[in-house]
């Protein structure tokens, strides 16, 4: 099926689109091809992000430099892990986040070579990851904090999730840090390595959307507009999955299947699921991240949790 047809069929989809009768709002979203962000792309394609009155630019950044977007006025909001959103306001980075997007079941890991057999085989190797201050990192530290290591035990290899997975196929490093749809790559590879741990052993990669207060304050209905887009795209991949496999796999090179191949290794947060999480396991989740950061040194002070969110596009 031609992408003219796919994006015909998932425009129809979408229903009413019509257009907006006020100018629609203006906003940047900084992301990366993450599997748990691509329904954020399905609302682009299929326009429903244009329905709820957005005019969304979705702009693929690394995860280290996405704070410095945001800062230069570049990005208005992005997507992220929980734990990256305390970094970023510890360092003068002011964002609220306003509802979550996913978390990880099994598609961040950590994938190793065939000799290395538990966390403490890790000691004086290379491990390919991204830089302090973002989740492969994070991950790193809190599957070696959970064993007794810390970062320092190891040579880190700053390399971006997809060079990361790409390099250890290749023979480079000891071990590498990367998640879906790269984590896929190296599954059936099983003469290069396996992997040693991943978000079902250690459930720690929660991802959520935020944007700076002086968007949100400007524009008081944007908040609401991007949680009902992310929603509704929800209900698109339910209702035709296939197409939105299809649209969703396109922009990281993957087929329908492939993609729904990545995606069983995640859960997208539902209206429902996001009122649960913020209710608690946000605030549980964040002290603990914050005293590890703390640990690490990537935070001189943990900033008040309460001050991290405006969830007042999933409270009501």
């Amino acid at each position: 099926m031609n992408n003219t047809i796919v994006f015909a069929a998932a425009l129809a989809l979408g229903a009413g689109l019509s257009a907006p009768a006020e100018a629609a709002t203006s906003v940047t979203i900084g992301i990366s091809g993450w599997t748990g962000f691509a329904p954020l792309t399905l609302a682009k394609q299929a326009g429903i992000f244009e329905k709820h009155g957005l005019d969304v630019t979705l702009k693929k950044v690394p995860q280290a430099s996405r704070p410095l977007a945001i800062a230069s006025g570049d990005l208005q909001c992005a997507a992220t892990t929980v734990e990256t959103w305390l970094v970023w306001n510890a360092s003068g980075v002011t964002t609220k986040q306003i509802f979550q997007l996913d978390k990880s079941y099994g598609a961040d890991g950590i994938v190793v070579r065939n000799d290395i057999k538990t966390v403490a085989d890790l000691k004086g190797k290379n491990v390919a990851s991204s830089a302090p201050g973002t989740s492969p990192y994070f991950m790193l530290a809190w599957v070696l904090n959970k064993n007794g290591l810390s970062t320092k035990d190891v040579t880190v290899v700053n390399l971006e999730p997809d060079a990361a997975a790409q390099a250890f196929l290749a023979g480079q490093n000891d071990a590498a840090v990367t998640y879906e749809p790269f984590i896929s790559a190296v599954r059936d590879k099983s003469d290069q390595g396996h992997i040693l741990a991943t978000t079902l052993d250690y459930p720690m990669v929660l991802d959520t959307v935020g944007c700076t207060p002086e968007f949100l304050t400007a524009n008081p209905d944007a908040a609401k507009a991007l949680a009902d887009s992310y929603f509704e795209a929800l209900d698109l991949i339910k209702s035709d999955p296939q197409k939105s496999y299809e649209i969703m796999g396109a922009d990281v090179k993957q087929s329908a299947k492939e993609f729904e191949d990545s995606a069983k290794y995640l859960k997208w947060a539902d209206k429902a699921e996001n009122k649960q999480f913020f209710t608690k396991e946000f605030q549980d989740f964040s002290k603990t991240a914050g005293e590890l950061l703390l640990q690490m040194g990537l935070i001189k002070e943990a900033p008040d949790v309460a001050s991290l969110t405006d969830t007042s596009a999933v409270s009501n």
